[in-house]
């Protein structure tokens, strides 16, 4: 048996349905593009678009794969390269456009949507109706997982979707909701549509966010993406109504899917006890109050304003959305480090928020709290728990290790993005926007809007830092361990 066996075929085939998925989503993009005579993104889209469907149809419709056993190198080769093709594919509307001068320009602004980053490297420009409409897409589809939805349609080709679940689903540990991971994919799927229509309907009552505007809002708003119409960001709508509605779905967006599940199925303890959820949401008021406080006696602001400016930029960082309201890369230290630790914490897990996640951060709070009382007691057995349930050792031990990890790359990232020569804040605040996927920094890309101040081959490595945290961490560098190319497995 050689040292690599792999199933090429299902690979290929896979890869081939998200060429196919990913040309199929520029179709909406390209029909507005024709409608409003977007001139640059119609003539993209025109080249994309069938181009992308062809060969993606091809692929997925020649490529016989039978009965396959589909296992966990599959699983992991498949998600990582699939992740990169959406980015590179979908990369070529931007270029072709013009709107970006280079095609790495492009495939940072494209890896940005689909890791639901939603930052920019183009100054001087705002996206042509059709291209921020696409953008806002791929923030839709790379939210919720784009293979997650290739996950529904996996068992009609015999191939395993629950290998591929685990290495691309965020959250230290998967809980399917049925059985059948297809059937899992598909609940979670119309909850995502389900809470993207009722944003747009709620968004366009207030009158001043028309059609359009409260589509592509939403699209990047439940994803927590950040994709905003227009360069003033919310602040252009001046309304405390759409500011409320759009952090209430930025919060349902970085809640566990899971528990809608629960909520459907009238399962209500299971919602409203979860320790993650009360946990989360604590975070958020803390750091409300705290940012409040903060701005109140840091500036001349008052409590109104400072409480709604607080309000709406912690809960957006916070789920690492991303949006801007206020000018926060000049609110006082004590503000903006509040806003860079909740960043690092994210939201929850099997979310569409990035970063650790809530739940890591609780079990290492735990395993600290078990390290004192062992201190004191040294031959005692102190379990780590969440609420009244155990965390088995093995999930304990996989959270360290995430953490650990999550630390070093961060360090590594930061260490790399300092050869541009920028501010101490600006380099780590970069750093971290890239790997928690929130896209907001301080310092000069805070100021400029965009990060376009980069070298090219920092841009590169940044739009690898966002597929590496978007797929936490191990799925990329299992990649690059010569045990995961060693014996077959």
């Amino acid at each position: 048996m050689s040292a690599v066996n792999l199933n090429y075929k299902a690979i290929v085939k896979i890869m081939g349905i998200i060429i196919l998925v990913t040309g199929a989503s520029m179709i909406i993009p390209w029909i507005y593009s024709e409608c409003v005579n977007d001139t640059n993104s119609m003539y993209a889209f025109r080249k994309c678009v069938p181009a992308t469907i062809v060969v993606g149809a091809l692929i997925a419709l020649f490529m016989k794969t039978g009965k396959v056993k589909f296992r966990a190198r599959e699983g992991y080769i498949v998600v990582a390269s699939c992740w990169v093709l959406a980015s590179l594919i979908g990369a070529f509307p931007y270029h072709l456009s013009d709107f970006t001068d280079t095609y790495i320009d492009a495939v940072f602004e494209s890896t940005a949507g689909f890791t639901t980053t939603g930052c920019t490297v183009v100054t001087g420009q705002i996206l042509s109706g059709g291209l921020l409409l696409w953008k806002a897409i791929s923030n839709w589809l790379g939210g919720m997982g784009i293979l997650l939805f290739v996950i529904s349609f996996l068992p009609a080709l015999g191939i395993n979707g629950q290998i591929i679940a685990r290495a691309e689903t965020p959250g230290p540990v998967l809980r399917k909701v049925t059985v059948r991971m297809s059937d899992s994919a598909k609940i979670l799927y119309i909850t995502y549509i389900s809470l993207t229509v009722l944003e747009i309907i709620l968004l366009m009552i207030s009158g001043k966010m028309p059609l359009f505007d409260a589509i592509v809002t939403s699209l990047g708003n439940i994803s927590t993406g950040g994709v905003m119409v227009h360069p003033e960001g919310i602040a252009y709508y001046d309304s405390i109504y759409i500011e409320i509605v759009m952090c209430i779905f930025c919060i349902f967006s970085a809640l566990n899917f899971v528990l809608y599940h629960y909520l459907i199925t009238g399962k209500f303890a299971y919602f409203f006890k979860d320790i993650e959820l009360r946990a989360f949401l604590t975070i958020l008021a803390g750091a409300i109050v705290l940012c409040t406080i903060g701005l109140m006696m840091g500036t001349d602001t008052g409590f109104g304003e400072s409480l709604r400016a607080s309000f709406f930029q912690v809960i957006s960082i916070g789920t690492t959305s991303g949006y801007i309201s206020a000018p926060y890369m000049f609110w006082p230290s004590s503000c903006q480090l509040i806003l860079i630790v909740i960043m690092m914490i994210g939201g929850c897990a099997a979310s569409t928020s990035g970063s650790i996640k809530v739940i890591r951060v609780l079990v290492m709070m735990k395993l600290i709290w078990r390290g004192c009382i062992r201190r004191i007691h040294p031959r005692s057995v102190v379990a780590v728990k969440i609420g009244k349930d155990a965390i088995p050792a093995p999930v304990v031990s996989a959270i360290s290790a995430f953490v650990l990890t999550y630390i070093l790359v961060f360090l590594i990232s930061i260490f790399v993005l300092s050869f541009q020569g920028l501010d101490f804040d600006s380099t780590i605040t970069s750093a971290l926007a890239m790997l928690s996927n929130t896209g907001t920094a301080l310092g000069d890309p805070a100021i400029a809007g965009n990060y376009e101040m980069f070298h090219p081959f920092l841009k590169l490595f940044m739009s690898c830092l966002m597929i590496v945290g978007r797929l936490e961490l191990f799925t990329i560098i299992i990649l690059f361990t010569g045990n995961f190319w060693g014996r077959d497995r």
